[in-house]
């Protein structure tokens, strides 16, 4: 059996040294998440999307308030992320809830997008059926030409935050005798860890 170093008590000082690994050995998008959102009455969708940044508030991810997504974060805040590295041996998961993130956060990230991204935005009706390829690449042409000069965030579009109420740190041993760190709030609001059987 492999030996295990023992898990940081802060699951974000814990997170934040997985991605570091990460980003080391993953050869595409290290950040990359599937984002697991569900309707009110619990039908589940799933989607990979990148994480935008990390602090002790939560994870932030960017999409347009009018996706299939956002909608459904709309009526059901409880969302479920999961992080997977399969050269490391290691998933992360995180249960919690969504927060918007500020207007100057999001004007703050949307002027770091390439300026197709920008436009991209404008020109997306993200989740909406499209009839055809071209409908897209004109209403980008389109937008382009209103917009010959800086790109402003669209209204419509803007983040969220997770907020973990769960984290569960899992990494791959020999013949299935998986790690399985659960991290999970006491009553004054600290991190507690458990451990759970593979």
């Amino acid at each position: 059996m492999s030996e295990l170093k023992p898990l940081d008590p802060s699951p974000f000082v814990q997170f934040h040294a997985w991605m570091a690994e990460a980003e080391k050995v993953e050869v595409n998008d290290p950040n990359a998440m599937i984002v697991v959102t569900a309707t009110p009455d619990g039908r589940p969708s799933a989607r990979a999307i990148l994480l935008k940044d990390v602090d002790e508030r939560g994870f932030v991810f960017y999409t347009n308030k009018e996706s299939r997504k956002a909608e459904e974060l709309t009526a059901n805040p409880q969302v479920f992320l999961l992080f997977y590295w399969k050269a490391l041996h290691r998933q992360i998961r995180i249960e919690g809830t969504v927060e918007h993130v500020s207007d100057a956060e999001a004007d703050a990230y949307f002027a770091t997008r390439p300026r197709i991204s920008q436009l991209g935005a404008w020109a997306s009706m993200q989740s909406r059926p499209l009839p055809q390829r071209q409908v897209l690449e004109d209403r980008l042409a389109e937008t382009e030409a209103l917009y010959p000069n800086d790109v402003p965030r669209p209204g419509y579009w803007s983040g969220y935050r997770v907020i973990p109420a769960l984290f569960e740190f899992w990494h791959d041993m020999p013949f299935r005798l998986h790690d399985r760190t659960l991290y999970q709030r006491d009553a004054a609001g600290a991190w507690v860890q458990s451990k759970l059987f593979p």
